[in-house]
């Protein structure tokens, strides 16, 4: 029988550190402080009913249905039950901070970048010679071969291969600015002209540009987006002071 492994709280530690993973538990650390502080100084308070709530939502989303469940899930985390009730209580008060907060930014941050959140449906094939690029775009062109035969032969990446070069729904942010300027320009669905950049030579096919609509995914993600520069703006704000020996 082999002897029982003992894990204590200085072996996670010392596993988190050998993961690389300290700098991004870091990062949540001070996202969460600086959210706890903001909550604070805004006057945010979470009410008894409201925590109930959000307790149940939890158990509800980890598919937690019994109490026996419950207990279970907190065993494999190595939660207690008020640390169950300090997630669902900062999960409250980051819901109600970003209302405080943004409510009333959505709306004119959607029209101010509604460029950036146009997007393409788009199929792509990155190749290393412009000749060779020139040569299947004028044979798509004249209907010698479709843009799906061009992918299944010259890209590498097998999933993406399997797939014809779709890259599914791309904002405009996401895209270089060279590549944009192009696809923007299309009267989808249409195949453009190669590009050339630091990665290759693009070779893409326009299927169709969805003009943005302020829908509530699309309210979510700006939300997110307001969240993300806000944390960044106040994390720029302290100095982050480790415990954690470096030896």
């Amino acid at each position: 029988m082999s002897e029982p492994i003992t894990i204590t709280n200085e072996d996670i530690l010392h596993q988190v550190k050998l993961s690389c993973k300290i700098p991004e538990i870091v990062e949540q650390i001070v996202s969460r402080k600086v959210i706890i502080a903001a909550a604070e100084e805004a006057g945010i308070t979470v009410e008894v009913e409201e925590l109930q709530k959000a307790s149940d939502q939890i158990r509800l989303a980890n598919k937690l249905d019994s109490a026996d469940d419950t207990w279970k899930w907190l065993e494999k985390h190595g939660l207690s039950i008020d640390d169950f009730e300090e997630i669902a209580q900062f999960s409250l008060i980051s819901g109600k901070l970003v209302k405080h907060l943004f409510a009333d930014k959505v709306e004119p941050y959607f029209f101010e970048n509604q460029l950036d959140y146009v997007g393409v449906v788009m199929y792509e094939v990155v190749l290393d010679d412009e000749d060779l690029a020139l040569e299947l775009f004028y044979a798509i062109k004249e209907g010698e071969m479709s843009f799906y035969d061009v992918a299944h032969k010259y890209i590498q990446d097998v999933e993406l291969r399997r797939k014809g070069g779709y890259l599914g729904i791309v904002r405009r942010k996401d895209l270089k600015p060279e590549i944009s300027a192009a696809i923007f320009a299309a009267q989808s669905p249409q195949v453009i002209k190669p590009i050339v950049t630091s990665k290759g030579v693009h070779l893409i096919y326009v299927e169709e540009i969805i003009h943005a609509q302020l829908d509530d995914k699309l309210q979510q993600k700006i939300i997110s987006d307001l969240l993300f520069e806000f944390l960044q703006a106040e994390a720029v704000k302290v100095e982050v002071l480790s415990t954690l020996a470096t030896t």
